[in-house]
C-alpha cells in the first residue's frame, strides 16, 4: 500500500504529523509526503518517508505564469508514486486541492474540524475524531482509521535528524564552554509571546541557579525579538541562521528550551530536549508539548518568572 500525507506547513503542525507516516511505515506502507519547499529538509532523512515532494504554493500565488507548469510537475510526480490514498492532515483549500493532484482518493478531516470548513467537499472520505482525541498528535492519528492502519506510537519523534551531524552546528557548539539552556522569544503571533523582559531575567536567573549559559534562538520573522533579547542579556550568544538537521543537533545538546506555542518548542520537544512551554491563547491540552506536558505555563504574558523558573526546574535533568 502506498499512503501520501499532504501538511505542507509549518515546523510545528509538520512535526505533530510525524506519527501518521511512522505508524503508516511500520505497518508495511510506502509513504511519501508532500510539504512547501522551506521545510523540505525536515523530512528528508526520516527513515518512515520514501519519498518528500516539494510544493511552493505562495511563489505560485505570486507567479500565476509559472504556476501551472510547477503544478503540472508535481502532479505527474505525484502521479508515479502513485499512492492507495492521501491524507490531507491540514484541512486548507490549498492543501485539500494539493492532495487532489495525485488521482487517489482523499481522506481529511470532517467539515467541522477544518479551519477552512468547505474545503471537505474536495475529500471522498472523512473523518471526525473521537472527543478523547483533543490533541492536535492524536487527532491527525485518527484519519489512519480510513486506510485501517493500526496506531502503534503516537509521540513525534524527529531524532532522525541527528544521524549525521552538521558541520555549522559543531562549529556552533564548539564557542560554548557549559551546559547551555535556549530562550525563544519569537512566536507566529504577537498574542504568543511572552516579552523579551521576561525572558532576560528568567535567562539570568537560571545562570546564576543552574549554570546554564543563555542561548538565543529565533527563526524567520523573530529577528527584531531575538535582537532584543540579545541587548538585554550581553553575555548570551544568538544562534546563527541554521538548517534543520544542523537546528536539531543544537537543540538536542541543549539542556533546556524555553518557547512560547511555536515550531522550535515542539521540534525541541520531538527530540527529547527538556522544554518548558508559555501557553497563551492557545490550548496546551490541543497544542501542547506532546512528550512533556508537565513542562507547560498557562497565562501567557501574565505568567511570571517565578512560575516559568519553577517549571524549569520539574524538567531540567541534574547535571
Amino acid at each position: 500500500m502506498k499512503v501520501l500525507i499532504v501538511r505542507l506547513s509549518a515546523m510545528g503542525d509538520i512535526v505533530h504529523a510525524l506519527p501518521l507516516a511512522e505508524n503508516a511505515a511500520r505497518a508495511g506502507a510506502t509513504v511519501g509526503w508532500v510539504v512547501e519547499s522551506p521545510y523540505r529538509e525536515l523530512l528528508e532523512s526520516n527513515p518512515s518517508v520514501a519519498a518528500v515532494f516539494a510544493a511552493d504554493t505562495r511563489a505560485w500565488r505570486h507567479r500565476p505564469f509559472a504556476a501551472p507548469g510547477e503544478i503540472a510537475t508535481l502532479s505527474a510526480a505525484l502521479r508515479r508514486f502513485a499512492p492507495d490514498l492521501t491524507i490531507d492532515a491540514q484541512g486548507l483549500w490549498k492543501s485539500a486541492l494539493t492532495a487532489l493532484l495525485a488521482g487517489a482518493p482523499v481522506a481529511g478531516f470532517s467539515r467541522g474540524e477544518r479551519r477552512e470548513p468547505a474545503s471537505a467537499i474536495l475529500a471522498r472520505k472523512t473523518v471526525r475524531p473521537s472527543p478523547g482525541d483533543r490533541h492536535v498528535v492524536d487527532r491527525n492519528l485518527a484519519l489512519l482509521g480510513v486506510a485501517g492502519i493500526p496506531i502503534t506510537c503516537r509521540a513525534p519523534d524527529a531524532r532522525y535528524l541527528l544521524s549525521t551531524r552538521a558541520p555549522e552546528a559543531d562549529a556552533f557548539l564548539a564557542k560554548l564552554s557549559g551546559p547551555f539552556a535556549l530562550y525563544h522569544p519569537g512566536a507566529g503571533w504577537p498574542e504568543k509571546t511572552w516579552g523579551e523582559e521576561r525572558f532576560a531575567e528568567l535567562a539570568r536567573r537560571i545562570a546564576a541557579e543552574r549554570g546554564l549559559f543563555p542561548v538565543v534562538s529565533w527563526g524567520p520573522g523573530d529577528e527584531d525579538r531575538a535582537a532584543r533579547l540579545a541587548r538585554l542579556v550581553p553575555e548570551s550568544i544568538a544562534l546563527p541562521r541554521l538548517g534543520f538537521r544542523a537546528l536539531a543537533q543544537v537543540f538536542s545538546a541543549a539542556r533546556l528550551l524555553v518557547a512560547g506555542d511555536t515550531g522550535p518548542l515542539h521540534l525541541a520537544d520531538a527530540l527529547g530536549t527538556p522544554v518548558v512551554a508559555v501557553f497563551g491563547p492557545t490550548d496546551p491540552a490541543r497544542n501542547g508539548p506532546y512528550g512533556q506536558p508537565r513542562g507547560v505555563v498557562r497565562g501567557g504574558r501574565e505568567a511570571t518568572v517565578s512560575a516559568v523558573a519553577e517549571a524549569a526546574e520539574r524538567v531540567v535533568l541534574p547535571a
